[in-house]
């Protein structure tokens, strides 16, 4: 099974781009369940889940709560059908996605080859855990009001998480690494 490494929002950080997300969440009638939003990191296939805690515990030790800059949105066309909030791959979050694989790779999990051709990114909606499936002029039309209304944004981020794949807030959470205060 893959697992999730996310870097998630403080309360502030995540209204703001919670009302963009149900916006077009609500125009389009795709989930039933609105996913909450993050920034993945890193993917990790079949991990022994104790070490995999205690190593990334141990990469976050130096880690504080920190800002990202949110700049605007990227769309991923079919299949995926994306739409979603641009991070700026710079500073710490690129710095802790690097070290995530670096150091994950070292510890022999399976995690991503190259990292460098992946764009960091707040998912908004898409085809994942959509109650149906939105047509190629719908997906256009949303990533278009996207970009139109466009998002800039200093957000905060105050914890990781490793999740599993489901759609479930309750059940999706295997474990919780709060970052220290500034």
């Amino acid at each position: 099974m893959k697992y999730y490494l996310v870097a998630l929002f403080d309360a502030e950080s995540y209204s703001a781009m919670e009302k963009i997300q149900k916006n077009i969440c609500q125009k389009y009638k795709i989930y039933k369940n609105i996913p909450m939003l993050h920034i993945t990191l890193e993917v990790v296939e079949d991990p022994d889940l104790d070490k995999l805690s205690r190593v990334i515990g141990e990469i976050l030790k130096p880690y504080k709560k920190f800002k990202v800059e949110t700049n605007g949105v990227i769309c991923f066309d079919p299949p995926y059908k994306s739409v979603n909030l641009k991070i700026e791959n710079k500073g710490y979050i690129i710095r802790l996605a690097r070290t995530m694989n670096d150091m994950l790779k070292l510890h022999g999990f399976k995690v991503r080859e190259n990292i460098d051709d992946w764009d960091l990114h707040v998912s908004l909606a898409n085809t994942n855990y959509a109650v149906r499936e939105w047509s190629g002029r719908e997906y256009v039309a949303a990533c278009t009001d996207a970009k139109r209304d466009g998002f800039y944004r200093l957000s905060k981020i105050d914890r990781i998480e490793l999740w599993k794949p489901i759609n479930n807030k309750r059940e999706m959470l295997v474990k919780s690494f709060p970052l220290r205060d500034y």
